[in-house]
């Protein structure tokens, strides 16, 4: 079975949104960071359930993204892991990466 890992960076844009979310309403920030984190661990029996990450710069199709209460999350599938790369706002512009 695949394990899935959390880059650092990726961690801490959800926290910050979920201090962000918790200024208004704890139970939302808590419900945003339980979700997000139950769809990352769900990737684990469907990988690639997700389309690939459109705003992946040269993307060999191990790339892929979901957005969920306006969060996008980005990672990478490999043979033993899925990496979460990135948590981003929507509304924020993309990066290119």
């Amino acid at each position: 079975m695949v394990k899935v890992i959390w880059r650092k960076g990726a961690l801490d844009h959800l926290n910050k949104n979920y201090n962000h979310i918790k200024k208004d309403s704890l139970q939302s920030a808590n419900k945003v960071r339980d979700t997000i984190f139950d769809m990352a661990e769900a990737l684990k029996d469907q990988p690639t359930i997700y389309p690939l990450d459109k705003y992946r710069k040269n993307n060999k199709g191990d790339i892929r993204a979901f957005e969920k209460f306006s969060l996008r999350v980005a990672y990478q599938v490999t043979k033993t892991e899925i990496r979460i790369i990135r948590v981003r706002h929507t509304s924020r512009d993309p990066l290119d990466y």
